[in-house]
């Protein structure tokens, strides 16, 4: 694979390596979204700050609105984990909320319901009493519920306690306020279609229970998710496929799916290191073929089923196996002017800031700070001129 550049040209390496495939690559996307794709997603990291003169986040060149500006605890967990009577620092859910709110952010989406033992409201919250208590302190604070990384049925068929826990999950949810309720996993981690079709049926299954349910059901993306389906060419030894007719993983169960009944959610820094890792694949006549994987195309030809994305930023490393190291939002190199733009309809996504090592060990404040500088950077986006 070729290298990228270095910082100050990584606009037009990351073109040159990861350019757009500007071939339709789904059946269901139309002429003029095909022609969008052909821009590309990546260039220098956006000059935020001279932009956050302009408006006051509700309109305008706004690319997110304020109250569209959410946040992962995932990001925080080490501040909602931490125990109140050994810091000065935000402790607990209820502090956090506080210290979120003052940043800006006005939607959260839970990764679990448990902190401190210590804090307000003791250790596990994943309650219809503890969902009660949360609820009040999200009010409190003018802060919004919007999705949770939790329990999806390990069982299929679904085993009654299982099932139990399902619906259980999706009370809380509903007390919580939220629109959406999803997983941190994928469907399947298999890259065969057989299993695909399998976890398409119990995800379509899981969907309509939530749907009766009023919640939209979500399943959130790593870069293995995007890879290769295999789908065709001479079977293994244990009967399975070896080859593949070029359509990833995702876009099939996209295709499978239910699309009043299950959604997604883009990590857009994993689909960004799927691009950079699946750009090639053996066609099931054997011939090897280049398509490389445009993470805003992909959404722009199925924008409704994306209600939700994680904003997570990243330097270029072609060291790691990734293309990626993870830096705060708005610090890297992820074009995430063009990828907003692009996919558009912004009174309806849910950006939240996600920064998988936000925690230090060294350093407890780092993560809420890493938060705000997130935060900063996602009002900061705005449209550029001539778009």
């Amino acid at each position: 694979m070729t290298a990228f550049n270095d910082e100050s040209g990584a606009g037009e390496a990351l073109r040159r390596t990861l350019g757009v495939n500007r071939r339709r690559f789904l059946s269901t996307c139309t002429a003029a979204a095909t022609a969008a794709i052909a821009a590309p997603v990546l260039g220098a990291s956006p000059a935020l700050a001279q932009d956050r003169s302009r408006g006051h986040g509700h309109g305008g060149d706004v690319l997110v609105p304020a109250a569209r500006r959410g946040i992962i605890l995932y990001t925080v967990r080490d501040a909602v984990g931490r125990d109140p009577l050994s810091t000065d620092l935000p402790s607990g859910f209820r502090e956090v909320f506080k210290q979120l709110s003052r940043y800006g952010y006005r939607q959260v989406e839970f990764a679990g319901y448990g902190q401190h033992a210590n804090a307000p409201g003791g250790a596990n919250l994943e309650s219809v009493e503890g969902a009660r208590l949360l609820r009040s302190w999200l009010d409190d604070h003018g802060l919004r519920a919007q999705g949770n990384h939790g329990f999806i049925p390990g069982s299929w068929p679904l085993t009654t306690p299982d099932l139990d826990t399902f619906k259980k999950h999706l009370e809380i949810a509903n007390i919580l306020g939220m629109d959406h309720m999803g997983t941190g996993g994928d469907p399947t981690g298999s890259a065969y279609r057989a299993d695909w079709d399998v976890a398409a049926d119990k995800w379509n299954a899981l969907g309509a229970i939530a749907r009766r349910e009023g919640i939209k059901l979500y399943t959130h993306n790593h870069d293995a998710a995007y890879g290769f389906l295999l789908d065709g060419g001479p079977l293994d030894a244990e009967g399975r496929p070896t080859r593949s007719s070029g359509i990833r993983k995702l876009e099939y169960f996209l295709q499978v799916t239910d699309p009043k009944a299950v959604w997604l959610e883009m990590d857009i820094f994993w689909a960004h290191v799927a691009r950079y890792k699946f750009h090639t694949y053996t066609a099931h006549d054997g011939s090897v073929r280049e398509k490389v994987f445009d993470p805003a195309g992909l959404v722009a030809c199925h924008n409704k089923r994306y209600p939700l994305f994680h904003a997570k930023d990243g330097v270029v490393n072609t060291t790691n196996g990734m293309g990626y190291d993870m830096v705060p939002f708005g610090t890297g190199v992820i074009d995430y002017t063009t990828f907003f733009s692009r996919v558009g309809d912004r009174n309806y996504h849910n950006p939240m800031v996600e920064q998988d090592n936000a925690p230090s060990a060294t350093d407890p404040g780092q993560s809420l700070r890493h938060a705000k500088t997130g935060y900063d950077n996602l009002a900061a986006l705005r449209r550029r001129h001539g778009r």
